[in-house]
């Protein structure tokens, strides 16, 4: 019989206020402001922010770049007993990626209507087809990821408009 999972949401705000840090810094860089951090046994072990545009590289996203750091972190492809702090819900790229790296738990502030889906475009996470189930939870500081989100866009929208004394309240 399966150890039932004990789940430490203590740190759940902190962790995701280090999230929205590095997503500050990637609005910083001109990249879309997402960031994420993975933490085991309460220490963080990986660190990403959006960076496709910079990078040159489609994948860049806040949750690959977090995986990855923190699997040269511990020099292991799989991070069991992980918890991955995101922004904005995941992609179906980004969701495969956790599934494949094992990560237990996913946390995630705002939804993403168009392309999450952990909720908002299907529930990826929960397809009896997946060898490893991730324990998805939305909604941690959800107004302050999606105030971070819109205020971009909005300085965004205003920089092309000819606005550009706009830009954006995240690079001041």
């Amino acid at each position: 019989m399966k150890k039932p999972m004990i789940i430490d949401r203590s740190r759940d705000d902190e962790f995701m206020r280090e999230a929205l840090s590095l997503a500050a810094e990637g609005a910083r860089r001109g990249e879309v402001p997402v960031g994420a951090v993975v933490v085991q046994d309460g220490k963080v072990i990986g660190r990403g922010f959006n960076c496709p545009i910079s990078t040159h590289d489609p994948s860049a996203h806040a949750e690959m770049v977090a995986i990855r750091d923190a699997a040269a972190s511990l020099e292991n492809y799989r991070l069991p007993g992980s918890t991955l702090y995101v922004t904005l819900e995941p992609c179906s790229m980004c969701a495969g990626l956790i599934v494949h790296s094992r990560i237990q738990r996913v946390v995630y502030g705002a939804t993403e209507p168009k392309a999450g889906v952990a909720v908002s475009r299907g529930e990826f996470f929960s397809q009896h087809f997946l060898n490893h189930r991730v324990l998805i939870e939305g909604g941690v500081s959800a107004e302050a990821c999606s105030q971070v989100l819109s205020e971009f866009f909005k300085g965004r929208r205003l920089k092309t408009q000819g606005g550009e004394a706009a830009q954006g309240s995240l690079e001041s």
